[in-house]
């Protein structure tokens, strides 16, 4: 039976987290049944952690089994486990929480900086090949 787990994440991005994981725990299956699933599974999450008074600066870890039955997602929510741990009882995973998100902020900033390098270099390499090519024909009289 696949699970699903959040790890460790702000109360207030959980939904986008359920859906990325879901989204790579049931590969293969309909987008738009991943979607509904997703959506059905956060509103019961929104409704619980209303209950509780889960504050959106909090940190949740979610758990839950499911299966995928004729192609559909079903909950086993008798399996469901929502660890909240408050900014004012945890103030340090709290505090480690802000430095994860600082340093993931970071890391797309690099990939965004690596991903344009990468084009240029591209570019950059299809000038030098039209330049061999150019001197091929010009003074060494190879067609290519």
């Amino acid at each position: 039976m696949p699970t699903l787990s959040t790890g460790f994440v702000r109360a207030a991005v959980y939904a986008d987290k359920v859906r990325r994981v879901l989204f790579a725990r049931a590969k293969g299956l309909d987008p738009q049944e991943i979607v509904r699933a997703a959506a059905e599974f956060n509103m019961k999450i929104f409704d619980i952690m209303q209950e509780r008074k889960v504050d959106k600066s909090d940190v949740v870890r979610i758990r839950c089994d499911f299966n995928i039955k004729d192609g559909k997602i079903e909950w086993n929510w008798d399996s469901l486990e929502l660890e909240v741990y408050s900014r004012e009882e945890k103030p340090l995973l709290s505090e480690a929480m802000g430095e994860v998100e600082e340093s993931r902020e970071a890391l797309k900033e690099i990939v965004t900086e690596l991903s344009g390098l990468s084009t240029e270099l591209m570019n950059i390499a299809q000038k030098i090949n039209e330049l061999i090519n150019r001197v091929r024909r010009e003074h060494i009289g190879e067609e290519r």
